[in-house]
Parts: structure tokens; C-alpha cells; sequence
């Protein structure tokens, strides 16, 4: 069944003037998560501010139904977050009838929804040729559309607090934004900040984080905590 005709992404405007009560209150409870003042992420808080979150919602994760308006919507936040050169435009996908599940479960879902994307992937190039596509290479990002993203899982259940939320969500973010960061000279103090102000948040430093460029990217994507024995799931097949 096709779902071309079911509106699931969202501009602040639009979630402002939602008839849908559930819709607004699952925005509210993200705006509430990063406007609190001791919230780490500036980079969310500058999204927030600006209004730059886009939203999409959908019913479960991992389904062709949520992976076809998923990919749509991914799509769309591409072209919009290019057309506007943003720096921190961010899409936040919330799976409104996923049940909070445990960091070990949560980690398989969202590599499998992740999986899906891939698989569903249509356009002639689908990888980002600056980025790899294995994930145990230090440059690998997860791509779709030809795009590198950055992806961050949120969840009730997440043992960082900053992941925490009351709704279960992946945010993504073009790699490309962290670039125009860089270039602007900004991305290491912003970055030193956040790691400060996690520390005040979380009591300590998120050991899974790291640098931008160094180490690996697929493990940060749950928000779990794993060892050098942790092998990723997904495979890039269509390349």
C-alpha cells in the first residue's frame, strides 16, 4: 500500500497550528528536553531556536510502511537543509508506537530500520562517495540519496541521559553540516562545549563519542555502550 499521500513531516510552523493534539505533544516533549538550560547539545538548542527541527512521525519502526514515508521525508529534509545551507537544520524521526525498549533491542531496530533505508534506496548513487560504506572503516557514515548522515538514537530507556526521551526517535543530521562547521573554524570550540556541559548533565563524558573524523561512527549511533568486539549489523549491499 502506498503511503505517498500521508503528511508525516513537519516544520515548526506547521506543528505550532496542529490540529492534532498528539502531534503537539510530542513536539512539545522534545522542545522541552533541549530548552532545558542544563540540555548539552547546542547544536539542538541552535535547531530549537532558529526553528530548524523538522519532524517526522510514524507508526512502528523497521516496516515497509514507515520506511517508504521515512525515506520520503529524508528526501526532503536533504533538499531543504542544501537549499538553506543550514548548519543545523535536524530531522527528528519519532516512532510513535514503538514501546520503550531495552538499549540491546533498541540498537537492532534501529540498524534494521536503518537496513530498510538502505535496501529501499533507489537513487543511482546511493552512497556519499566522501564517506565509506563499510562500517568498520573510520570514514564510514550511513548514507541514503546519496547523502552522509550522522544519526543519533533517543529513547526512554537510554542510559545516557541526554538520549533520554519520552518518545522513540532517531535524529539525522547531514554530515556535510560538521564540515561547514569546521571550515567556518567553529566545530572545535562548539565541540569542547558540549563535552563540558555533558559532563555538568551526565556526570561524565559519554565514552562512546568521539571525535569527528577519528575513530568509528557506526557504534555511536545507538547511544549504547559497546567494546571493540561489537560488530554493526548493517551491510551496504547495492553499491
Amino acid at each position: 500500500m502506498s503511503t505517498q499521500n500521508t503528511k508525516t513531516y513537519f516544520t515548526p510552523e506547521e506543528l505550532d497550528t496542529a490540529e492534532h493534539e498528539d502531534l503537539k505533544d510530542i513536539y512539545q516533549s522534545f522542545t522541552d528536553k533541549i530548552s532545558d538550560m542544563e540540555y548539552p547539545c547546542v547544536g539542538a538548542k541552535a535547531a530549537l531556536n532558529s526553528k530548524q527541527i523538522r519532524l517526522g512521525l510514524y507508526d512502528s519502526m523497521a516496516t515497509a510502511e514507515t520506511t517508504e514515508q521515512l525515506g520520503r521525508d529524508l528526501k526532503h529534509y536533504i533538499a531543504e537543509t542544501i537549499a538553506a545551507e543550514s548548519e543545523y537544520m535536524t530531522m527528528v524521526a519519532v516512532f510513535k508506537d514503538e514501546k520503550p525498549a531495552t538499549e540491546l533491542s533498541f540498537e537492532k531496530k534501529l540498524w534494521e530500520q536503518l537496513q530498510f533505508l538502505h535496501n529501499s534506496d533507489d537513487s543511482p548513487n546511493p552512497w556519499d562517495p566522501e564517506v565509506s560504506s563499510n562500517p568498520s572503516d573510520t570514514n564510514f557514515s550511513f548514507s541514503y540519496n546519496g547523502t552522509a548522515f550522522f544519526v543519533v538514537g533517543l529513547h526512554p530507556n537510554a542510559s545516557r541521559k541526554a538520549r533520554q526521551t519520552g518518545y522513540t526517535a532517531m535524529a539525522f543530521n547531514l554530515h556535510r553540516q560538521f564540515e561547514q562547521l569546521r571550515e567556518k573554524g567553529v566545530y572545535d570550540n562548539m565541540k569542547k562545549v558540549i563535552r563540558e556541559r555533558e559532563v555538568a548533565y551526565d556526570g561524565a563524558i559519554n565514552p562512546m563519542l568521539g571525535d569527528f573524523g577519528e575513530g568509528l561512527e557506526a557504534p555511536q549511533y545507538s547511544g549504547r555502550q559497546v567494546d571493540e568486539s561489537w560488530k554493526c549489523p548493517f551491510l551496504a549491499g547495492k553499491l
